[in-house]
């Protein structure tokens, strides 16, 4: 299933355009404030998903009966990139665990590229809601190599990618991937190209070079 929140007339339209521009983006730390309120929009939207029951909460001057989550969803995403996203999820599912993938491309010619994976840190997702953040989906490989790392922590109940940015390549090679697990891809808005070096178009450029500063290769 694919949610594409930027297709309604909303704020979040405001914070990705931010996101896209070559100016503003030069603002490190608005970029990543911009990355955090995304996060947090996507938050609120997956929260419409999960199942809640009815609670009685003490008051001052009575009781009130509130509908509440019957769960607590993991948060995982891909370093650097997507730190600030993860935080604007961690923002609103504040009591959730988190889970740190390494993924990342590792050239071999100059147009081509292997996804290295060196690093998991993650709970057990047995049963549980799972949250993947990356801020692009380019050809999914990332993503693909990320999913597939964690799930050797168990199967979760649910998976929801949530990414800025996505390709129509990288949508279709993530639901053929995992065509038969219980999947949802939140993306804020779908670009039509990729580049020979597999980097979407418009897009905005590195996410994690934007949010943090130029690396070496």
């Amino acid at each position: 299933m694919i949610r594409e929140i930027g297709t309604t007339d909303s704020i979040f339209n405001r914070f990705i355009s931010e996101l896209r521009d070559v100016t503003i983006q030069q603002d490190r730390m608005r970029f990543r404030r911009n990355m955090e309120r995304a996060g947090e929009i996507f938050a609120y939207e997956i929260s419409k998903t999960f199942v809640y029951e009815e609670k009685e909460v003490i008051t001052p001057l009575g009781m009130a009966r509130m509908k509440l989550p019957t769960s607590r969803p993991v948060l995982a995403t891909i370093l650097r990139a997507g730190l600030p996203l993860h935080q604007g999820l961690l923002n609103y599912f504040d009591t959730s665990d988190s889970a740190y993938v390494s993924a990342y491309r590792k050239y071999t010619k100059a147009e081509d590229f292997v996804i290295k994976l060196d690093y998991i840190s993650a709970p057990s997702l047995e049963g549980k809601i799972l949250i993947l953040s990356d801020p692009m989906l380019a050809t999914g490989g990332s993503l693909i190599a990320a999913l597939k790392g964690l799930l050797l922590n168990g199967e979760p109940a649910h998976i929801h990618v949530v990414t800025l940015l996505a390709s129509e390549e990288g949508i279709i090679n993530l639901k053929r991937q995992f065509s038969l697990k219980p999947l949802t891809i939140w993306v804020g808005a779908v670009d039509d190209e990729l580049t020979a070096k597999a980097f979407i178009v418009p897009g905005l450029g590195d996410a994690g070079d934007l949010a943090f500063g130029a690396k070496e290769d």
